[in-house]
């Protein structure tokens, strides 16, 4: 449903979803694959979102956010220190979400998301 409502309301295209840490690795590291937007949550079927942020932290041109219903003082501090711009809680923050998709739009880097 969250894929869903970011196209509704945003200019999102999908490009990409992956259920595992494996998975996204391997989907960020294929050249093939641009994702201007990566939308991590920290609890996947496999591995952490937390490996994610840390295998793709040194790609510059890709904004790192991680969107999660685990979003603590100590993860949103994780998070950030592994290079996520923004830690948003599922339950109470979808709506700043939804604003800062749209401000990347607005700026002109129009968001591409992989999840």
């Amino acid at each position: 449903s969250l894929i869903a409502t970011l196209q509704e309301l945003t200019p999102v295209a999908v490009v990409g979803v992956a259920a595992d840490e494996q998975a996204a690795l391997q989907w960020l590291s294929d050249p093939m694959h641009e994702a201007s937007l990566v939308i991590v949550d920290i609890f996947l079927r496999s591995g952490s979102g937390l490996g994610v942020l840390r295998a793709a932290r040194n790609t510059p041109k890709r904004h790192m956010v991680v969107l999660s219903n685990y979003a603590t003082a100590d993860i949103r501090s994780t998070c950030l220190a592994l290079g996520a711009e923004h830690v948003f809680d599922k339950s109470t923050e979808i709506d700043a979400l939804i604003l800062y998709c749209q401000t990347l739009a607005a700026t002109g880097k129009r968001p591409v998301l992989a999840s």
